[in-house]
């Protein structure tokens, strides 16, 4: 009875979330001192609809900003280049990101002193703008990069179809931990040398693997409710290291997007797979602590996680089809 009320938990939580997934594009705004009082900037804006978001950074009065002639179009991101010159030095003052809070638009900023200083910040639109410390903190880093991890992770419905997956074809507290565990180690390993430039494969077809791996646990799940018995279903964890392998790729190509600190990439690192697994976790926790609530309810229909599963392959097939589509037309 738990397995089939999770089952059903998990089809109306992929149901009712968008076909989309990766939807985690922050603005991103790269400040580098090059002499006292001057700094180049880089401003990367997502695009939406083909629409350029009209945010900006904007500063203190005693500064002046320059914009570079010539823009580039990347991946649906925008990208401006500025000059940035004043009578003060950029710690003590205010940056805020204008018309932030008219968006959904996190902005991601790292700041880089002349001297060696980093910082890096996590602008919200409720919360768009920060004051710049005299003195830098590697706290910023940790509590900026451990959101990006989790935000990452919630809005990225492949991920989470895949960990719905695996949770149709793990019976038992201990091979569940054992499976989680295995997903965990794989794709920090991967995210961890591709951040590093170890490891270098181009996203689409990382992308369309990604959705080809849910479609095959998905088919697992339901081959188990038939009777047979498969690698997936004996050694589930197995599965979830090789596949999470993948995953991990798709991690860093997220993170690469999202830009880190070039003075603090381990930290950096360290604490956005923190906040993946944090992620993640909250999520095993929510249908987990909906199987409770269910459970009180009346009684699902015996080929609810047949159902369960056979939506969760269709919905990977579409991303299977769409990233192939996007790869070659």
């Amino acid at each position: 009875m738990i397995l089939r009320l999770l089952a059903a938990l998990a089809l109306c939580l992929l149901t009712m979330c968008p076909v989309a997934a990766h939807e985690i594009r922050p603005a991103f705004l790269q400040i580098d001192e090059i002499a006292p009082q001057r700094y180049e900037m880089l401003w990367k804006v997502p695009t939406r609809g083909g629409m350029v978001q009209d945010i900006r950074p904007a500063f203190d009065p005693r500064f002046t900003l320059t914009q570079r002639p010539g823009e580039t179009i990347v991946d649906g991101f925008v990208i401006f280049r500025y000059s940035l010159t004043g009578a003060t030095g950029l710690p003590g003052t205010t940056l805020r990101i204008d018309n932030l809070d008219r968006t959904t638009i996190d902005t991601l900023v790292n700041v880089t002193l002349i001297d060696g200083t980093q910082n890096s910040f996590l602008l919200r639109p409720r919360e768009n703008s920060v004051a710049i410390p005299e003195i830098a903190s590697p706290w910023t880093v940790m509590q900026t990069h451990t959101w990006l991890g989790v935000q990452h992770i919630l809005e990225g419905m492949d991920h989470l179809a895949f960990v719905a997956a695996l949770m149709l074809v793990v019976r038992g507290w201990p091979m569940l931990l054992k499976t989680v565990t295995a997903f965990t180690v794989a794709h920090s390993l991967t995210l961890t040398l591709a951040t590093f430039g170890y490891i270098t494969l181009p996203p689409p077809p990382v992308e369309t693997l990604i959705a080809l791996s849910i479609v095959l646990v998905a088919a697992e799940a339901i081959h188990l409710r038939r009777g047979h018995q498969s690698l997936a279903s004996r050694w589930p964890w197995s599965i979830a290291f090789a596949f999470g392998l993948l995953h991990g790729l798709g991690f860093a190509g997220a993170l690469s997007e999202i830009g880190l600190p070039q003075g603090d990439i381990p930290l950096a690192l360290l604490f956005f797979n923190i906040g993946v697994e944090i992620g993640q976790l909250l999520f095993i926790a929510v249908i987990l602590a909906g199987t409770a609530a269910l459970q009180r309810l009346a009684p699902l229909p015996r080929r609810t996680p047949v159902v369960a599963s056979y939506s969760i392959g269709a919905l990977a097939m579409f991303w299977v089809f769409e990233r192939l589509n996007a790869m070659f037309f």
